[in-house]
């Protein structure tokens, strides 16, 4: 009983860190000529028609770069009705000396589809017995067939770029994050995600 208890802790434990760690990051790129310093003072955007949405999505990430010393300022702040469109941007950049803007995007969701083999589960009964006062347990074999499982994919794409006169692109990725459950949690997981990929590309500095 205990060994099975062990087991099923393991695997509550596994499908949980599996949860967490659902988000990905794909379609990476980074501008490998960008040598100059960590950006130290970001407006971050989240291109949402939703008001709620956009702000806690800019939220999310405005609060991830804090953590890694970025002066992060969500774009609802200067702009609470819109997302401000590319004039405005270029304007309140150089109002306030932003050295670095980031823009989240969604994208069409996709559906993934994958087959489930046929597989077993070992289940374990209890059972009491009249001959003495205990109980006893035993193990069945449950066969479970074949199946094929459906995800929705969300997805959106996180660009990084400089500001002043030369200021470009550095780096892009595209998060896929399968069944997305909390709304908090899926920001909160790819901003997490998207920080700590620009810490170890330095862009930003690493976290404290």
């Amino acid at each position: 009983m205990k060994a099975a208890a062990a087991l099923a802790l393991g695997c509550l434990i596994s499908c949980m860190s599996g949860c967490l760690t659902s988000s990905s990051l794909v379609n990476k790129w980074h501008d490998q000529a960008f040598q100059a310093p960590p950006l130290g003072k970001m407006l971050v955007i989240a291109v949402r028609k939703d008001a709620a949405k956009r702000r806690i999505w800019e939220d999310a990430f405005a609060g991830q770069l804090v953590r890694h010393g970025v002066a992060a300022t969500p774009s609802y702040v200067l702009f609470p009705d819109l997302p401000p469109d590319s004039n405005e941007v270029i304007s309140i950049v150089q109002a306030n000396g932003f050295d670095g803007i980031m823009v989240i995007l969604r994208q069409p969701a996709e559906t993934d589809t994958r087959y489930i083999p046929e597989h077993n589960t070992i289940v374990g009964h209890n059972d009491y017995s009249y001959f003495w006062p205990t109980y006893w347990t035993y193990y069945t074999v449950v066969q479970h067939p074949g199946y094929i499982d459906s995800q929705t994919v969300a997805i959106r794409t996180i660009d990084v770029a400089t500001t002043g006169p030369n200021g470009h692109m550095i780096w892009s990725a595209t998060s896929r994050t399968p069944d997305p459950g909390s709304v908090t949690d899926l920001q909160s997981g790819i901003a997490a995600l998207v920080t700590n990929e620009l810490a170890r590309e330095r862009i930003i500095r690493r976290g404290r």
